[in-house]
């Protein structure tokens, strides 16, 4: 059937998707700690169940120096101690920002953030999550 296809939003508003992709460089000329940026892009991408997103950033991250016995973890970052105190709490501030759960302690969470990032770092790990977001929702759309 025709009318189920995917959209092609490549085609149809390519300068909005240019667009969105400036927000990266701008973000990227910040200097992030590029090992939680990919940490917080693959855990997103998981909780999304963005497969494209998911092989893309475990490819990154690997790139990026990333163990496979650390990415084969990020699933249950919270359980064990693959991961150190500023990484868990910037997956859990990632999962915080992806789930969207009524109950979540925004409070408590930057507070645990204040612990081991900078107002900067914080607006910026906010940032990429929201964005990671968005091009998992744009990329899941097509399943």
């Amino acid at each position: 059937m025709d009318s189920d296809r995917v959209v092609m939003y490549e085609q149809e508003i390519p300068d909005v998707l240019q667009a969105v992709s400036k927000v990266h460089q701008t973000v990227d000329s910040h200097g992030f700690d590029s090992s939680i940026y990919h940490l917080v892009m693959l855990r997103a991408s998981q909780v999304n169940c963005c497969g494209y997103c998911v092989k893309m950033h475990t490819k990154d991250a690997r790139e990026n120096g990333e163990s496979s016995d650390r990415l084969d973890q990020i699933v249950v970052w919270d359980q064990g101690d693959e991961f150190n105190e500023r990484e868990k709490v910037a997956l859990a501030w990632t999962e915080a920002l992806t789930k969207l759960e009524p109950k979540t302690s925004f409070g408590a969470l930057r507070a645990e953030l204040r612990e081991h990032f900078t107002e900067k770092e914080i607006s910026l790990l906010t940032v990429n999550i929201t964005m990671i977001n968005l091009w998992n929702r744009i990329r899941v759309s097509g399943h």
